[in-house]
């Protein structure tokens, strides 16, 4: 696949145009015709993927989510083409998954262009700069470490084989569904693995979203302001942007990346989507215990920086904030037994643990981590 081949999901004459003007343009009228056509994974060298959306498209969420190692981690620029207004809860969808921009049906061309070619060239840094650090990652990888993790999971799975016996069998009498909740989750040098937790909410917890919405303890808050979305969305607000039909220069334009500090989407107090089985496990940690099968394979360690998903990860790659993924990932660790539970702790200061664990972990420093673990092992908040 040429390296500036475009790929166009829509049927727009506007955008067409535009796209073979400039790139080499691959167009499919939609994302089920893509699927019939093309091996997504046999992409890695195109430019940029750009995808029609009408709102409460829910299709090309899940497109995105379901190609999201290779569209993000593999740093190809996703785009939004938006062919009607876009709802505030569609924004934050997009941004908290990671896409990369929402183009406005009316947008400028030039600025337009401007933005496709900064995001490549944008992403193509970040990609060197995570194949240097996933380098770096494996040279420093401790024989003593593992040797540990794998002696201290092996006898911990059989300990507390009994209790994870019971888990199971209290959440099938509880309700449908599996046991185990399993995601995606990105850990030591940016590796992407399976990440294990007991289910903790019934099965359509997804679907009573929108029952709940009145519950939502975000929902209330002022919506931003565009000037607060230039300063601190992963969606820059500018003439390519649904949210502003403002023009911009261009030295305003190659200034748009900023640190970001992100809010939960949804926070429910009390959340009636978690079954009676699932809100003790979570209060008292058992959910986690799972986790101890990720560190015999080796996925995690017993201490390390907690992993995290894949739009998070994808954040994560200045040269401040990238040094966290140094560390192996780990249950329990440095941010976890000195500032959680309390509701002052911010994004930047947990950022700041990681990266102080990455320099200083040693075989006392984890043996310290642990045992203060146990004392931080019931949560304040049920969340």
């Amino acid at each position: 696949m040429d390296k500036n081949t475009i790929i166009y999901i829509g049927d727009d004459d506007k955008m067409s145009s535009f796209l073979s003007n400039h790139f080499t343009l691959l167009q499919v009228k939609d994302i089920s015709e893509f699927y019939k056509k093309y091996d997504s994974l046999k992409l890695r060298n195109i430019h940029s993927i750009i995808v029609d959306f009408w709102d409460e498209d829910v299709k090309t969420f899940l497109f995105h989510k379901h190609n999201a190692e290779l569209f993000i981690l593999a740093k190809i620029p996703f785009l939004l083409y938006a062919r009607n207004k876009v709802s505030s809860k569609n924004k934050n969808i997009a941004k908290s998954q990671g896409i990369d921009d929402i183009i406005a049906h009316s947008f400028d061309e030039t600025a337009l262009l401007l933005r496709i070619l900064w995001l490549k060239n944008h992403t193509n840094d970040k990609l060197e700069k995570i194949n240097n650090l996933q380098k770096k990652s494996e040279e420093k990888i401790p024989l003593w470490k593992r040797s540990f993790d794998i002696f201290f999971s092996s006898i911990a799975i059989v300990l507390a084989s009994p209790i994870l016996l019971l888990i199971i069998i209290l959440l099938k009498l509880e309700s449908k569904g599996p046991i185990f909740y399993i995601s995606k989750r990105v850990g030591m040098g940016y590796k992407i693995f399976d990440f294990y937790k007991f289910r903790s909410m019934y099965v359509d917890a997804d679907q009573r979203l929108k029952e709940l919405e009145h519950l939502n303890q975000y929902a209330e808050e002022e919506l931003p302001t565009e000037e607060t979305e230039k300063n601190n969305s992963t969606i820059t607000s500018d003439t390519v942007l649904i949210a502003d039909d403002a023009t911009i220069s261009e030295s305003e334009f190659l200034k748009l990346q900023k640190e970001k500090q992100e809010k939960p989407f949804v926070k429910i107090k009390n959340d009636p989507r978690i079954t009676k089985v699932g809100r003790f496990i979570r209060k008292t940690s058992l959910d986690e215990l799972p986790q101890l099968f990720n560190v015999l394979k080796g996925d995690m360690s017993i201490v390390g920086n907690r992993p995290i998903p894949l739009y998070e990860a994808e954040m994560l790659t200045s040269d401040r904030w990238a040094e966290r993924f140094l560390a192996p990932a780990g249950i329990t660790g440095l941010w976890q037994v000195t500032k959680r539970g309390k509701a002052n702790m911010s994004n930047e200061e947990r950022k700041e643990l990681d990266n102080i664990y990455a320099h200083n972990f040693s075989f006392s420093y984890d043996l310290k981590i642990i045992l203060k673990t146990f004392k931080a092992l019931l949560q304040t908040e049920d969340v």
